[in-house]
């Protein structure tokens, strides 16, 4: 190694990449990040819609495994070095204090998102870590099984003893996240799992959801199915689109479905019901009800819009007198009611989507490391790897601890090389 080179080389500034620079410089690993963009943290500061949801207070490791769908034992290390509370100190340490809202959602308490990455480019600076922007990478130099730098797109060739591939996934494009890392990944020889828009809009079959645009409805429970067994279920919030379905609880399901996106969803829109208290009760608003038409009454039971869609879905007459409404279409009222279908043929695409699902293989990275198991002093974290959550803080706090991680390892190594 000459003169110049680095103990360390981060490509990517974003959440991980910052995280893993913070960690290598503290270790006392000569460390020099990489962005092509123009400021450290672009897509942090559109997280949260622009506030930065910075982690999830959860109380313990198990309590966040719960939250990840995706290959959650590969978190272990990565948490047990660098846990939400962590976080929290490590902001306010900066003069970023931070504040807990519900679902334990951590902001930062001025609401900017950019008070967070201007705390974690002082503690780079207090760190001695190097910062290059407008350095966009080209390719990893392995030599031997070992990582010797990084080659710029320029030519400029960066020798250094370990390399951290920081770059993200395919989600936010305009971010600078175009998968470089997943090539990368995929030349040195690495399994990489077909990325996939994750967080984001159901489109649905029916075309009925269109009619409703824009209209939410809260406290229902979505339960989905695919390939023959039960993939979601939760209680909570949905909006219809022009597309199909949003909103917490569509988004969430998104990460669950299988690699075609299709599924077979029913909506439970009075949980708190059991089928005799909810047929009760609408033989109740139907005897009260009298003249009026069975489209004006269901409007005791759901939001006005949906109340003059409804009866059209179960093949009844919204106009017709309640006085008139038979027990077989009072049943299907019910059974709608509490399980109404929409068939989800697949999602929005990947610039639609909060993250990206898939990325580097996680069984060809050691997990109390994050390096390679195929190239010495390689090493991915953040949104590059196979591992993603739900939304409340879940993925961005995955990014911060497995760039700790990396950047506390590579610089470990790096360092044990001079002795």
């Amino acid at each position: 190694m000459n003169g110049n080179a680095s103990d360390v080389i981060v490509i990517g500034g974003g959440a991980a990449g910052m995280m893993a620079a913070l960690y290598a410089a503290g270790s006392g690993a000569k460390t020099l990040l990489l962005e092509k963009n123009e400021k450290l943290g672009k897509k942090v500061y559109i997280t949260g819609k622009g506030r930065c949801n910075v982690t999830n207070a959860c109380r313990d490791t198990e309590e966040f495994l719960r939250e990840v769908p995706r290959n959650p034992r590969f978190l272990y290390s990565a948490l047990g070095l660098f846990m939400p509370e962590d976080m929290l100190r490590l902001l306010s340490s900066l003069g970023c204090p931070t504040k807990v809202e519900r679902g334990r959602r951590a902001f930062p308490v001025s609401d900017h998102a950019s008070d967070v990455t201007k705390a974690l480019e002082r503690g780079l600076l207090n760190a001695g870590a190097k910062v290059r922007l407008h350095t966009e990478a080209d390719h990893i130099l392995v030599e031997d099984g070992k990582v010797r730098g990084a080659v710029l797109k320029n030519g400029e060739t960066l020798p250094s003893k370990a390399v951290i591939v920081c770059t993200g996934g395919l989600s936010y494009p305009s971010t600078g996240s175009t998968g470089d890392g997943l090539r990368w990944a995929r030349e040195t020889g690495h399994r990489v799992s077909k990325p996939l828009p994750s967080l984001v809009g159901l489109v649905t079959k029916e075309a009925w959801p269109r009619d409703l645009q824009g209209l939410t409805l809260k406290n229902i429970c979505l339960t989905a199915h695919a390939c023959g067994k039960m993939i979601y279920c939760e209680q909570g919030e949905m909006l219809f689109t022009h597309f199909g379905v949003s909103g917490p609880l569509a988004i969430e399901c998104s990460a669950h479905l299988p690699e075609d996106g299709r599924a077979e969803i029913a909506l439970n829109l009075k949980p708190g019901l059991s089928r005799e208290q909810l047929d009760a009760r609408l033989q109740r608003e139907l005897t009260a009800g009298g003249k009026k038409r069975l489209g004006t009454v269901l409007q005791t039971l759901l939001p006005q819009r949906f109340a003059a869609l409804f009866p059209a879905l179960i093949g009844a007459d919204g106009a017709a007198p309640c006085s008139q409404v038979t027990a077989q279409t009072r049943e299907k009222i019910v059974m709608a009611l509490q399980a109404l279908p929409l068939t989800v043929i697949g999602t929005r695409p990947l610039e639609e989507a909060i993250i990206t699902r898939g990325g580097v293989d996680v069984r060809d990275l050691r997990p109390g490391a994050m390096e390679s198991k195929l190239i010495s002093g390689l090493y991915f974290a953040g949104e590059a790897l196979d591992v993603d959550a739900h939304t409340g803080g879940y993925n961005l706090h995955i990014a911060w601890c497995t760039g700790a991680l990396a950047g506390k390892s590579a610089a470990e190594s790096a360092l044990g090389e001079e002795k």
